[in-house]
């Protein structure tokens, strides 16, 4: 990623984006420039919208409580969004939103909630989820909010995977072994493959659930180690693995 001015805050926004465009910003927005931030008149600001790359904008006081961003020069290209598929049986609030963050700064540009036999919840809220993909992309400089599909069962999330998509299943009976050797067995770093990646709830997957994902074509089985990781923290140490072997960190 090119270097940028992390000293400017970054807003995600839905607009079209283009030099002199100006974008009226909502109350939120405006409060948390204004008087979170305390932004003045004309300090600059990154807008993105996941499609016309990231631009320079300043910011204008419109009122006691409103502000503007005029839009003035692109400071970065729009890149391509993330091909990496990030699938987790859903965990309690407070460590979901930890999840989401994560896996959006690791790369992921899909991140599905897959509903397990012992998936402790299977109730989430998606709209809560999105907002920290937004939160985590603005922080972090990423120009494409992932995709946040609905929850979906295991085995329909299985069959939605193209065939070529080599799947890393985090499997705790895996035999412990060098998982570096087992991705690079698994897919050529050289032409690495799409990549998704399937972590389960915190009583692992079913025998029945074990059964199917290995019988799914293009799979590899990982063990994280010898140590019991909790989901979110296995979230963080598979990405970094997948990305640094056959993703975009290597």
């Amino acid at each position: 990623m090119p270097a940028y001015d992390f000293t400017a805050p970054r807003l995600h926004v839905a607009a079209d984006l283009a030099a002199g465009v100006i974008l009226p910003l909502d109350r939120a927005q405006a409060n948390y420039l204004l008087n979170v931030l305390r932004r003045g008149p004309d300090d600059p600001v990154l807008v993105f919208n996941g499609r016309d790359g990231e631009w320079r904008a300043h910011l204008v006081q419109t009122g006691r409580k409103g502000a503007d961003l005029h839009v003035a020069a692109r400071t970065r290209p729009q890149t391509k969004p993330a091909d990496l598929h990030y699938l987790f049986a859903p965990l309690k609030s407070a460590r979901l939103d930890y999840l989401a963050q994560k896996a959006v700064e690791m790369g992921a540009g899909t991140i599905r909630p897959v509903i397990t036999r012992y998936t402790q919840g299977d109730r989430i809220n998606m709209d809560r989820l999105r907002a920290n993909a937004v939160e985590a992309a603005e922080q972090c400089g990423i120009l494409t909010i992932p995709d946040c599909p609905d929850p979906e069962r295991l085995a329909p999330a299985l069959a939605g995977l193209a065939a070529e998509r080599l799947l890393v299943f985090c499997d705790e009976d895996a035999p412990v072994r060098d998982p570096v050797q087992a991705l690079r067995a698994a897919g050529d770093p050289q032409v690495p493959p799409p990549l998704a990646v399937l972590v389960g709830p915190e009583g692992g997957f079913s025998e029945e659930e074990r059964a199917l994902i290995r019988a799914r074509p293009n799979t590899v089985a990982l063990s994280l180690g010898p140590r019991i990781l909790r989901a979110d923290t296995a979230a963080v140490a598979v990405l970094a693995l997948v990305q640094a072997v056959l993703g975009d960190a290597r």
